[in-house]
């Protein structure tokens, strides 16, 4: 994140910018890096130590904290308490935009409509899935055999160690195992 310091009737020593480095922090932490930039201002007028804090988020998400105290930790505590409030109600949104797609569809009771994604492929045509938990494995046929036998899954598709060859075994209908070896 890129942060502008600015400082009004005072001057802003090494350790008043680490202070405010530090409580940021918290709110780069929270917002998973997605900080674009930052602007803080602090001015000095009489006893009053003010904090004005504006924070430029991805998604033009603006946030922005005033704190004002007799000292630079309790007004820098009170602007980054409100930006920190902040920034929890858009990770929240953030966060049910995410969960929404993916656990609402899958647990309600009435199916959600299906987006069409740019790629969809024309009504009434399949849809390819690609599958990443099949890992192509080195294995024997009987080992396949007996993965296959002992899992829910209707085929498996491994290495064979003895050819090195991928080939895929299958449950058939009538209950036995088909080998589909394509260099056979």
């Amino acid at each position: 994140m890129r942060l502008d310091l600015t400082a009004r009737n005072l001057e802003v020593t090494p350790a008043l910018r680490q202070l405010v480095t530090r409580r940021l922090t918290r709110v780069e932490r929270l917002l998973n890096d997605n900080l674009v930039s930052g602007q803080v201002v602090l001015s000095l007028k009489k006893f009053h130590h003010i904090v004005d804090i504006k924070l430029h988020a991805r998604g033009d998400h603006l946030l922005h904290g005033v704190g004002d105290a007799s000292s630079w930790q309790a007004a820098l505590k009170e602007a980054v308490e409100k930006i920190v409030h902040q920034a929890e109600r858009i990770k929240g949104k953030w966060d049910g935009r995410k969960r929404r797609t993916s656990k609402t569809d899958a647990t309600s009771a009435t199916p959600a409509p299906r987006r069409r994604a740019a790629s969809a492929p024309p009504e009434g045509q399949p849809r390819v899935v690609r599958a990443r938990r099949y890992a192509v494995k080195p294995m024997t046929i009987e080992d396949a055999a007996l993965k296959v036998d002992g899992g829910t899954d209707q085929f498996l598709v491994f290495r064979n160690a003895s050819t090195d060859a991928v080939n895929i075994l299958y449950r058939r209908k009538d209950g036995h195992l088909g080998l589909i070896d394509p260099e056979a």
